[in-house]
């Protein structure tokens, strides 16, 4: 979607255009990267690199440039978005993961895209950030009108924030609204392996006894 890898077989279009050519629309969260205690670079500033981080020298004071204020307006609204207003100007290394991972998604929101990709964000999260993350990216997906794409291994964290699935397995998919593809005998004819979809007393699915990602695949993806 971001035009970085080549298609194998086939056309896609992202946005009306060809993959790459939307870049500048889509929001990007990678697979989660930790930060050394040591790094000393502020929340606010690491949200403030999704603007501009890809120019070269220093901007303008605020006092100086009205373009300048507008990027420190819209990096401290996000950051009240994710809620992460109370510690956004401590050094990030400083910061639980899952502090870390909302100003990452502050960062990925600060250009206003319309699409939001999100590789794996709840990966290393302890369970009650990822419950945290999970309905926080619901709200960002409701309040901003963006459209959020998440890519996740584990699928029970976020069943209950998804409009429609995607399970690949073994070169083949099923998509459609959860209750349509997340159940036993749709996942064990994919798997090819005995899969248990349970529903709880309050309406919840959980996946039971999904196998293990085969041995080959290494760090889950390769970013080259």
């Amino acid at each position: 979607m971001l035009g970085l890898l080549p298609l194998s077989a086939g056309r896609a279009a992202v946005l009306g255009e060809k993959p790459g050519a939307a870049r500048s629309r889509i929001g990007y969260l990678p697979q989660r990267r930790s930060f050394d205690s040591g790094t000393r670079i502020r929340g606010l500033d690491m949200v403030r690199l999704g603007l501009d981080g890809a120019r070269w020298g220093l901007p303008l004071p605020g006092a100086l440039s009205r373009s300048d204020r507008l990027a420190r307006e819209r990096v401290e609204e996000m950051v009240e978005l994710v809620g992460a207003t109370g510690y956004a100007s401590r050094p990030i290394g400083s910061l639980s993961g899952g502090e870390q991972q909302r100003l990452l998604i502050a960062q990925a929101l600060v250009r206003e895209p319309e699409i939001l990709l999100l590789d794996e964000p709840l990966d290393s999260l302890d369970l009650s950030n990822q419950g945290a993350i999970a309905s926080l990216v619901q709200r960002i997906c409701e309040s901003q009108g963006v459209t959020v794409l998440l890519v996740a291994h584990d699928v029970n964290p976020i069943l209950g924030y998804l409009d429609r699935v995607v399970y690949f397995a073994a070169g083949r998919g099923v998509q459609g609204a959860p209750r349509e593809v997340i159940d036993g005998p749709t996942l064990s004819r994919l798997y090819g392996a005995p899969i248990e979809v349970l529903e709880t007393s309050d309406g919840r699915l959980v996946v039971v006894g999904t196998p293990e990602p085969p041995a080959h695949h290494h760090d889950r993806h390769d970013h080259g």
